[in-house]
């Protein structure tokens, strides 16, 4: 049967190394699907042309899948990428600092430099205000403003509410050393009721303050510009002593005062030269100087005022200066006084009108004590009454007003020099 059937052993051997090799290719296959099913996403099953492995390993599907041509194309590799996302690589946060410094990560909830730079910025601003205030009183502590109050209502008789007018304007006006305009002051009332005095007061006042009488000027219309000297020549001198002053004053970073008396007998041309300086065109050291004007016009409104509304209206005006500021009786004599007075000239526009108001009797009395005391006499209450009777006086409503004030009480007093007897009265 041996040599019958010779084929029976070659036969038996091609199995024996087939087997091998397909156990091989089935495993390389196996390798290759799983490393496809690596790069597929989870739940998504491979297209059929991949020649996979079936849940039972059915090997007739891969030798399909062996015979079949595989081409190479650009499709497949589309569609597995757009099937298979890249994975994003997750990038660790790293803070990088400096070797010297402490490496710890900053709170969000520190406060930034520019909420630092703006605190120091509104602390130097608030420091700036506090310097600046204490500038102006600094500023209005050089000229004693309360000295001069003090001066102003012991020596001035009957006038509480102009004193207290023209300190309020003095302390507003020097509170500040740099202005946009000069002040003018305008005094104005009948003869005797202090208008000079008050002018003299304070030309003393400030040359004391100041501590140079040059920045104090005083200008009387009679003396220095008479009758028949040339009014242009008296105008260029005006012009050149203004000047001067001003110049000396803003070396000194001081504010001068000029004072004109007699306002009333200016000329035109000086009252416009007056004008002229007061302009905001002129240059800046112009504006830092105040001018008081001592004028008798308006005195015969002023009477006639204070005579119509002795009953109501002068008991306010004369003795409480803080119950008058801005009433109606206020008001309406400084509204007739500047339509006046600026029918005449319109210097007045820019003016701080002061009116001066009649003196009572009482008011009278203090004059001749005052003037008494200061010529060497004991000032008898009894002696300066006896003395104020000599005068005349308007009588109204139950109130005695000087028709002089106490433009007499000088030569009153003189006149007991040559009587001893009435000295002793």
């Amino acid at each position: 049967m041996d040599r019958g059937h010779p084929s029976i052993k070659p036969q038996a051997r091609g199995p024996c190394v087939i087997a091998p090799v397909r156990a091989v290719l089935r495993l390389r296959r196996r390798v290759c699907v799983l490393r496809k099913r690596r790069l597929l996403q989870p739940g998504t099953e491979p297209d059929s042309g991949t020649g996979t492995l079936g849940p039972s390993g059915n090997l007739g599907t891969l030798r399909a899948d062996l015979d079949q041509p595989k081409f190479f194309t650009f499709d497949s590799l589309t569609e597995l990428s757009s099937r298979t996302p890249r994975k994003r690589r997750r990038r660790s946060r790293v803070v990088l600092y400096p070797e010297t410094s402490r490496k710890c990560r900053p709170r969000t909830e520190r406060q930034s430099r520019a909420q630092r730079c703006l605190l120091l910025l509104v602390a130097i601003v608030g420091f700036q205000v506090l310097n600046a205030i204490e500038n102006l009183d600094d500023n209005a502590q050089r000229y004693d403003l309360d000295g001069l109050e003090k001066v102003l209502q012991r020596s001035v008789f009957g006038q509480p509410a102009a004193v207290g007018r023209i300190m309020a304007l003095l302390r507003d006006y020097l509170a500040t050393h740099v202005h946009s305009h000069p002040l003018l002051l305008a005094l104005h009332g009948p003869s005797g009721v202090g208008k000079s005095h008050v002018g003299r007061l304070l030309a003393r006042h400030f040359r004391a303050v100041l501590e140079d009488g040059a920045l104090v000027l005083q200008y009387h219309a009679r003396h220095h510009c008479p009758e028949p000297r040339p009014v242009q020549d008296c105008r260029k001198e005006l012009a050149q002593r203004v000047a001067d002053v001003v110049a000396q004053a803003e070396a000194e970073e001081k504010t001068p005062l000029l004072v004109l008396d007699e306002a009333e007998l200016l000329p035109p041309a000086l009252l416009d030269e007056l004008h002229d300086l007061l302009q905001p065109q002129r240059s800046h050291h112009f504006h830092n100087a105040i001018y008081v004007l001592l004028s008798g016009a308006g005195g015969i409104e002023i009477t006639r005022f204070v005579l119509q509304n002795a009953s109501r209206m002068v008991p306010p005006l004369r003795h409480s200066a803080g119950r008058t500021e801005g009433s109606p009786a206020e008001e309406e004599l400084h509204t007739s006084l500047r339509e006046l007075l600026v029918r005449e000239h319109p210097l007045w526009h820019t003016a701080a009108i002061v009116p001066f108001l009649l003196l009572d009797k009482p008011d009278v009395v203090n004059c001749f004590r005052e003037e008494m005391a200061g010529e060497g006499f004991f000032p008898e209450q009894a002696l300066a009454e006896h003395l104020a009777e000599q005068l005349s006086y308007y009588h109204v409503a139950g109130h005695e007003f000087a028709i002089t004030g106490c433009k007499q009480v000088v030569a009153k007093v003189n006149v007991l020099q040559h009587k001893p007897a009435h000295a002793g009265h």
